[in-house]
Formats: structure tokens, sequence, C-alpha cells
């Protein structure tokens, strides 16, 4: 069990420094190639309240690729420990490696390449020119079909590789799904990506994401799923590393590269926990913030136009109602807590 536990806390700590010594050298650079958007949101937002509330000054001079800190000091972690593995082999160094090909691959290859995607993504709206530069509902569309694409080829490693079939409903028992296990995952995978909206004041999404990854490290370990612990606790580690500069007045944003990776990896994390019908508790500010876009597109097509928020997504409309973007990002970040706490408890009593 102790070391169980050191094998999860090591990792975590050590991502955690990574992070912090790596972030000032990547800021540099961040600044030094002027890597912010090269349009405002304002150009697609006609509400007055966003106007009002929204520094569109700020946002054209601040680096918008914070994410690679959080997968990089990520893949260095778990760098660290495989090479340490094979290069200076022995039972601790071994016991201490946490890649492996049944837990922590899948979810590694998830993170990297949805990350490298997003970073791709960042760089059309940093670099590029056109509509897609100002990220217009045409390549929206076509993120769509890319997260589409990589969540089916994650499902087939589910299906065909790791022979999983089935989803865990709480309190009753497992449902088979078969092959349908595969559009299962696209389903949820999309879903938790549009919940990366949240991503819009400083800080507020990097807290809501280390609060579900660190339960999905308890959620883990309670199935003894150490190594895939072990991961959830470096991606944790990574994030607090990122909020460190995140907190307001941020130094950067998270952007896509950080947004796309790990909506896409904690959608892999709820499956190979068999956790998944309990991962909108576990992550209910991103379900909120998702489900307030839906429910404001909604309202303006059944009741002629009218809104049912001030603003959407939903943390937009508290500052609109007059909070502080601060007092927005800590009651979420209380609730993102809440819910994570709940979510362990019924993951518990429900098997």
């Amino acid at each position: 069990m102790y070391l169980d536990l050191i094998k999860i806390f090591v990792p975590t700590t050590l991502a955690f420094f990574l992070g912090i010594f790596f972030t000032p050298i990547a800021t540099h650079f961040f600044y030094k190639y002027k890597m912010w958007k090269k349009y405002s949101r304002n150009g697609n937002v006609t509400a007055g309240d966003f106007a009002r509330i929204h520094n569109e000054a700020e946002e054209l001079k601040t680096p918008r690729v914070g994410g690679i800190i959080i997968w990089v000091s990520v893949l260095l972690t778990v760098l660290i420990f495989y090479l340490t593995s094979i290069l200076f082999s022995s039972r601790v160094s071994e016991g201490m490696n946490f890649l492996s090909r049944n837990q922590t691959l899948i979810p590694l290859f998830t993170l990297l390449l949805g990350s490298l995607i997003g970073l791709w993504d960042d760089f059309i709206q940093i670099y590029g020119s056109g509509r897609f530069a100002r990220d217009d509902k045409s390549w929206r569309k076509w993120k769509v079909f890319i997260i589409t694409f990589l969540s089916f080829l994650i499902g087939l490693w589910f299906f065909y590789k790791l022979g999983m079939t089935s989803i865990h409903i709480p309190f009753l028992g497992e449902m088979y799904l078969g092959i349908f296990i595969i559009p299962a995952f696209i389903i949820v995978a999309l879903a938790t990506f549009s919940g990366g909206v949240i991503d819009g004041i400083d800080g507020l999404s990097s807290g809501v994401f280390a609060s579900i990854f660190a339960a999905y490290s308890v959620i883990a370990y309670a199935n003894n799923q150490i190594d895939l612990a072990a991961f959830s606790g470096v991606i944790t580690g990574a994030i607090l590393a990122f909020l460190w500069f995140n907190i307001p007045p941020a130094r950067f944003y998270m952007g896509e590269t950080g947004i796309m990776g790990l909506t896409v990896t904690l959608a892999t994390l709820a499956f190979l926990t068999n956790s998944v019908l309990l991962l909108p508790v576990v992550a209910f500010p991103l379900v909120a913030t998702s489900g307030s876009i839906i429910l404001q597109l909604l309202s303006k097509k059944f009741r002629g136009g009218k809104r049912l928020f001030r603003l959407a997504p939903i943390h937009h409309h508290f500052e609109a109602l007059g909070w502080s973007s601060h007092k927005v990002t800590m009651r979420f970040w209380i609730l993102s807590v809440v819910f994570a706490i709940i979510g362990l408890i019924l993951t518990m009593i429900s098997r």
C-alpha cells in the first residue's frame, strides 16, 4: 500500500516541479514569438455584456499555447521514470516506472496526439490568416471531425486490444455493448471536448481540471490500477504547475493544445477506470458549461430569440451579473472539488 502511494505521489510531485522549472523558459519563447491570437472574439459576439466584461487588448497580447507546459511536463516525467528503469535497472526503478501497455500507454498517446493537434489549431489562429484563423464555424466542424476520428482510433484500441466490451452502470452492474463500445467512446469524447469552453477566465479551467484528474487518480487507485493512478496524478501535478502562472493576471492561456489533449484524455480515463457514467458528476463544471450553451441556443430558437442567460457559457453569465472574475473562478473551483468528492463517493459505493 505505502509503496503504491509513493509510486503515485513521487511522479506527481516531480511533474509539478518540472512544470514550475520549465514555465519561465517556455514563457520567454511564448512572448518572443508573439504566440497570441490575431483576432479577438468580439468580432463574433454581438452581446454588449460580453464586450463590457471582455478585455480585448489583453487577449491580443497574451500567449495562448500555455497547455504546452502541461503535456511537456507529463512527457518528461514519464520518460524520466521509464528511462531510469532501463538505464539503471533495479527493483526500485522498475517498480517506479508507470508506463504500461494495458493502463497508461493509450492515455499517454491520447494526451500527446490530442495536444499536438490542438497546438496545430493554436498556430493557425496565431500565425494563420483568413476564416480558419478567426476560428469560424467551418473550422470548428473540422475540429469535431478530427476529435471524432481520434476517438474512433482509441475506441478500436479499447475493443480489439484491451477487449473492452461493457460499461459499468452504478448500482446495477455491467452493461454489454460489444463493438458499440467504439461509438460510445466517440460520443463521450465529443461531449467532454465540448466542455473545453470552460477555458474563458484566468485560472478557471486549470483549477477545475486539476480537481477532476486528482479524482480519477483516486478512482484508479481504488481499482488497483496503480500505473493509471500515477499517470492521472502526474497530469494533476502538471496542471497545478500551469495554474501557478495562470492565476490572474494570467501569463498565458491554456489554448487548444491544453484543452484538446486534456478533455479527450479525460474521456479515456473514464473508460479505463470503468466509471464513464459517473464522469458527468466528477466533471460537473464541464457539463454545466457546455450545457449552458446548449440551453442558450435552444432558448433562442424556441423562445423567439430570447436568451436564458445573459451570456453563455455560464461563467460569463455570472460576470455579466456583476460577479468579479476572481469570484467566479473561486466558486467554480469549490464546485469542482465538491462534485469530484461526490463522484468519488458514488464510485466507491456503486461497485
